[in-house]
């Protein structure tokens, strides 16, 4: 069975995903039953990942507070 749930990965490989693992932080939400797939559908029709809309939206924010004081 290829690409099963258990794959073997050299350690090198385990070792160089840690490595970029350790550059981001992980956070986790909760968002209202049907809303995941508003969220995913419009993040694709706008060609991006929902990771990356995710971030747009709290960059953008995070740059008008910053901007208003």
């Amino acid at each position: 069975m290829k690409g099963g749930p258990f794959l073997h990965i050299s350690e090198a490989r385990r070792r160089a995903n840690d490595k970029w693992r350790d550059k981001f932080d992980e956070m986790r939400f909760r968002v209202p039953k049907g809303q995941k797939e508003v969220i995913s559908n419009y993040a694709a029709a706008n060609g991006e990942s929902v990771n990356a809309f995710i971030n747009r939206l709290i960059n953008e924010e995070l740059s008008k507070s910053n901007t208003s004081e």
